[in-house]
């Protein structure tokens, strides 16, 4: 089977060197070249355009947001231009449910495939094929391309038949994520100022109580302060608040929380907080109580 992967970030070169273990042929693209060559020493090809692309049989990409994958994908001269009839693309990126729906219509009219797969998990999860992945699309196209999905990942869903379901499933997800944050946060601040180490209460609390992966990683970035260098970054985090936000208002259904997170990364950034993880938002409340400058 011939493979394509575009976007070669923490993420995406984590996935891609998975796939290589697979016995695949495998060629990777990503706009800075030099991204590439880790997964060249590793067996892949390098393509130099996406029209090197068009033999593929599948191509996956991992890009960083919705004008991103717009660029790459759909504008003069992206991977629609150049991808073979009955060619498969596979988005994993986090996206828009309105753009995924597009792609999915785009790929559609061109006589070519569309899966949504966006994935649950960090670039060490990436790497050591740890990876959740949630899927969406024709159930035909899905079986056919499981093997790959089973390398990168520890454990594939089926969420529905139109692609853009899955990104709304990723999407609620990350909501759910920032929100574990931010309480996390607020009740390690609480604790500390009142005299408890913010240490031994995380201990406590994973446990017994919350006793799982997520409180686990993200409580200890909270409570060692670490934010750097970062595995999810913090504007990353408030694209994905903003695009809960937009498929709740289409779908009228409020969210309170997610408009108070939205405005927990706008702070973050405004206080200088882009190079830092999504995690950092969990300090903001320490912050407040006075307990960091």
């Amino acid at each position: 089977m011939q493979v394509g992967f575009v976007g070669l970030g923490q993420m995406g070169s984590g996935m891609a060197a998975r796939l290589l273990t697979s016995g695949v042929s495998l060629k990777v693209f990503n706009r800075t070249p030099e991204k590439i060559q880790a997964l060249v020493d590793q067996g892949a090809k390098a393509a130099s355009s996406l029209q090197d692309l068009a033999d593929a049989d599948v191509v996956f990409t991992m890009l960083a947001d919705d004008p991103a994958v717009t660029s790459l994908v759909l504008e003069e001269n992206g991977l629609i231009t150049h991808l073979r009839t009955g060619a498969v693309h596979v988005s994993c990126s986090t996206i828009s449910v309105n753009l995924s729906a597009q792609l999915a219509a785009a790929h559609a009219r061109a006589g070519q495939e569309y899966l949504a797969a966006p994935v649950f998990g960090r670039p060490d999860a990436a790497a050591a094929g740890k990876l959740f992945l949630a899927l969406a699309g024709k159930p035909e196209i899905i079986s056919r391309l499981q093997n790959l999905f089973d390398v990168m990942g520890q454990r594939s869903f089926v969420v529905a038949d139109a692609p853009e379901k899955a990104n709304l499933v990723k999407l609620s997800g990350n909501f759910l994520i920032a929100s574990v944050i931010e309480s996390l946060g607020e009740a390690m601040a609480l604790v500390e100022k009142g005299g408890v180490d913010r240490h031994a209460y995380l201990d406590l609390l994973t446990s017994s109580l919350f006793n799982v992966p997520l409180y686990k990683n993200y409580g200890a970035l909270i409570a060692d302060r670490k934010f750097m260098p970062p595995g999810f970054a913090a504007p990353l985090g408030q694209k994905d608040m903003r695009l809960v936000l937009a498929a709740a208002e289409h779908l009228d259904v409020p969210l309170p929380l997610a408009s108070l997170l939205r405005d927990r990364f706008i702070r973050l950034a405004a206080e200088g907080g882009t190079t830092r993880d999504w995690s950092a938002v969990g300090a903001l409340a320490a912050q407040d109580a006075g307990l960091l400058p």
